[in-house]
């Protein structure tokens, strides 16, 4: 380190701006160059250099040798330049002619001044910008300094940092002095200065939340794959495990609770759901329902990414949530936009769609068990050339899209644009009521399967098995032939039936 006095105080001032000594050189040198255009008014091309042996700024005027001068600010002829220089100098060179600095004074010092701390300061700005840029969703602690119109400001080492009104969680408040850890959220340019914008509100929060937290999320062995919040109330996140020895869910509950625990405390109580991630959409829309427990999932749309989800009736609210929190969640977590139905509602709606299939018809309309008459409907096509359609026998969208163009032009009204435009509707159209039907078909399937298990069941209730229908008469029976004496008379009013288990545990005794 250089024992000038100047070198030293430059290298001091950097280190607590945090910038480089280079920068206020050259800011040093900016300014000087500044301050001596100011004082000499001239159209020199001046230059400043600062020396790093004395400490002081060198300023010269620099000029190009020429062979005929027409600018003698900016020029010098060959001649003069070769009387100072000897025949070194050429024509094309440039040369230095120094120029004094003591009499610049001391407004052209205060200009210099000026300059100076501009330059600094804009560079100090310069460096956090890039510094905090680069940090934009790590994880910083700040001490509350003040309020501004809701905003709280915080103070992170030598720079502040603003925790706007929207970004705070209304489930948590804050006095003075306060430290709070809030997630880095945007870095804006401002002119005050880079204004380092923090979040209590975002995922990212919990994110990294849990990277503290559970080891194994730090290390790769559980990766964080979503989360989703609604700051103050709930959140989920969604994790998945590298290595199938390592239950992801356990590893971030964590024993007893105590990692989950320790994040809910610093998130002032929100809840959060933590579910097993998936490959398959409908397990993972499954797990993301928890705590519901969901009877099944179809896929109604997987274009447009919509499931059907149909839990048990006492599920309904559970899977929904307190206003609707839990399916909300879970559809952004997911990316699917999720219809929760009750099995109750499940049932009546595709028995009101069997009775619109099933419906005897009146005279001149389809009878019983016949499907509808076909409608032609394609979206996004006038009326009118509907209307050509049908008149020219065309019922459904499938007739149409099996069409070609020159027929489809053949029909009045219909030139060679509408027919393209047409084609492509009905080929939308068919392809849209062929997934329909292979719905409805399999709804029907699936409800008449669960009206069967529900007949079998209500008929297991009300006859006994023949054994244990045996067993229960055992005691009315005569001979060893097990037959039911045809003058029995049944039990007295009043007397207590027998139970469906006593019979059976007796047809066990007789089995064992």
């Amino acid at each position: 380190m250089s024992t000038n006095p100047t070198q030293q105080t430059i290298e001091a001032l950097a280190k607590e701006k945090g910038i480089e000594p280079e920068v206020i050189i050259s800011a040093i040198e900016e300014a000087v160059r500044t301050a001596s255009r100011k004082y000499y008014k001239t159209n020199e091309d001046l230059h400043a250099r600062f020396n790093r042996e004395t400490g002081q700024v060198d300023l010269f005027a620099l000029k190009q040798i020429v062979a005929e001068v027409t600018d003698p600010a900016t020029q010098v002829s060959i001649a003069e330049a070769q009387e100072l220089y000897g025949d070194e100098a050429e024509v094309g060179m440039e040369i230095e002619f120094p120029k004094s600095t003591e009499v610049l004074g001391r407004i052209a010092a205060q200009t210099a001044k000026q300059v100076i701390f501009q330059k600094v300061r804009e560079a100090e700005r310069e460096n956090i910008f890039a510094e905090y840029n680069q940090r934009i969703g790590e994880v910083m602690t700040g001490g509350v300094k003040r309020f501004e119109n809701g905003d709280i400001v915080l103070e992170l080492g030598r720079v502040e940092a603003v925790l706007p009104r929207k970004e705070q969680s209304r489930a948590e408040s804050y006095a003075p002095g306060d430290r709070v850890r809030a997630v880095i959220k945007a870095v804006n340019r401002s002119a005050k200065g880079p204004q380092i914008v923090l979040s209590r509100t975002d995922a990212a929060l919990l994110v990294k939340l849990f990277e503290q937290e559970v080891p194994e999320i730090y290390d790769g062995t559980v990766v964080i794959k979503g989360a989703v919040r609604e700051a103050g109330d709930r959140a989920k996140v969604a994790v998945y495990s590298r290595e199938r020895d390592v239950d992801p869910v356990g590893a971030c509950v964590g024993m007893k609770g105590t990692r989950v625990q320790s994040i809910i405390r610093e998130l002032r109580g929100e809840k959060i759901d933590i579910v097993e991630w998936s490959e398959d959409p409908v397990a993972f829309v499954t797990n993301a329902l928890s705590p519901a427990k969901v009877q099944r999932v179809s896929i109604v749309d997987d274009h447009e990414r919509v499931m059907e989800v149909v839990v048990e009736d006492k599920q309904l609210s559970l899977a929904i949530g307190k206003k609707g929190q839990n399916v909300r969640l879970a559809a952004k977590l997911t990316g699917w936009r999720i219809d929760i139905k009750s099995e109750e509602e499940k049932r009546r709606e595709v028995e009101a769609q069997l009775e619109r299939l099933e419906v005897p018809g009146e005279p001149g309309e389809p009878g019983e068990g016949e499907a509808p008459a076909p409608v032609l409907v394609l979206p996004d096509i006038h009326d009118e050339i509907v209307a050509s359609l049908r008149d020219a026998g065309y019922q459904t969208a499938a007739e149409v899209a099996a069409a070609s163009m020159e027929t489809l032009m053949e029909v009045p009204g219909i030139d060679e644009g509408t027919a393209e435009s047409v084609l492509a509707s009905a080929t939308a159209q068919a392809e849209a009521e062929r997934l329909e039907a292979e719905r409805l078909e399999a709804e029907r399937i699936e409800a008449e399967r669960i009206e069967a298990e529900q007949q079998a069941a209500g008929e297991q209730d009300e006859n006994p098995p023949m054994e244990a229908a045996s067993a229960a008469g055992e005691a009315d029976a005569t001979g060893e032939t097990g037959e039911i004496e045809a003058g029995a008379e049944p039990a007295e009013a009043g007397e207590p039936p027998e139970s469906d288990d006593e019979p059976a545990a007796r047809d066990g005794e007789q089995q064992a």
